[in-house]
């Protein structure tokens, strides 16, 4: 078994870490705490963001530091309270980005030659948090699902202007909030898109990721309370007629969603920008650990 480390890491703990705020929300995962179990094996900096009726179960196995306690509980709208409450958080923290994970990634992965290794160094968010620091329009940047990029098929490594789920860099001056109560990244995505920014999906790190209704806790509720999930699917083709419909697909309804009237969105580099053209691994080694 294979997996990349920052070598480097283990003689200068100054190299190679997240400059943005990492936060994860979660609700009713204490006990399974996939995110945080991935970051803190890859030494990543974060903050876990929950419900106060939780703050004991959390804190059990989370350091008390590391635990932002939102000022609400159980409002019922899924997701979007604290989501809005992080965006405003770090914008109050003075920062320019930050990152939104889910609590279900089991690991990240780097993607290069159709094979799929497990990272263990925060070197991933380092290189979304540079890319996106390159340019004037790029509003949101992600790793895309590991089960979207099957080792059969070639991927691009990154794709331009299109949905980003899950493990995503937001950028902070975008005058868009989340909103709603279903399908919230991709309508955060559309908007961001409609007003001619950019977003940057990387195939080149996955996410590997719980399939949806296969845990307990989160937005799983809210799923069950479904049928077959078609209130998702209404939900988003009603906010964005022009570019979403309804479709059935593997026993439940979907969405889909036509990204290419905004293929034209083109990046802008930011003034004086100077890309090195050496290559940067930014302190990854790939060397063979015990399963």
């Amino acid at each position: 078994m294979h997996g990349f480390h920052n070598a480097k890491r283990r003689q200068n703990s100054d190299i190679m870490t997240n400059k943005y705020p990492i936060y994860i929300i979660s609700k009713g995962r204490f006990d399974t705490r996939k995110t945080v179990k991935t970051l803190t094996k890859m030494s990543v900096d974060f903050q876990i963001v929950i419900e106060k009726q939780e703050f004991e179960q959390y804190s059990k196995h989370i350091d008390k530091d590391k635990i932002i306690v939102l000022p609400f509980s159980n409002l019922g709208h899924g997701s979007i309270p604290a989501r809005n409450f992080v965006f405003e958080h770090s914008i109050k923290s003075g920062f320019s980005h930050h990152w939104i994970l889910d609590d279900n990634i089991e690991s990240i992965e780097r993607f290069n030659n159709n094979m799929k290794i497990r990272v263990e160094c925060p070197s991933p968010f380092c290189v979304l948090e540079n890319f996106i620091d390159r340019y004037e329009n790029v509003a949101q940047v992600g790793m895309n699902y590991a089960i979207f990029c099957p080792d059969s098929e070639r991927r691009p490594p990154i794709r331009f202007n299109t949905r980003i789920y899950s493990c995503m860099l937001i950028k902070n001056n975008i005058p868009f909030r989340w909103r709603g109560k279903f399908n919230e990244d991709t309508d955060l995505s559309l908007r961001i898109l409609k007003s001619g920014l950019c977003t940057v999906l990387f195939n080149t790190f996955l996410i590997g990721k719980r399939a949806t209704m296969t845990m307990s806790g989160g937005n799983e509720q809210i799923y069950n309370d479904t049928n077959n999930r078609r209130e998702f699917a209404e939900s988003l083709q009603q906010q964005h007629p022009d570019v979403c419909r309804v479709v059935w697909r593997f026993n439940r309804w979907h969405h889909h969603v036509n990204y290419k009237p905004f293929k034209n969105n083109k990046l802008i580099k930011k003034k004086g920008l100077t890309i090195p053209s050496c290559v940067n691994n930014y302190g990854m080694k790939l060397i063979k650990i015990k399963s």
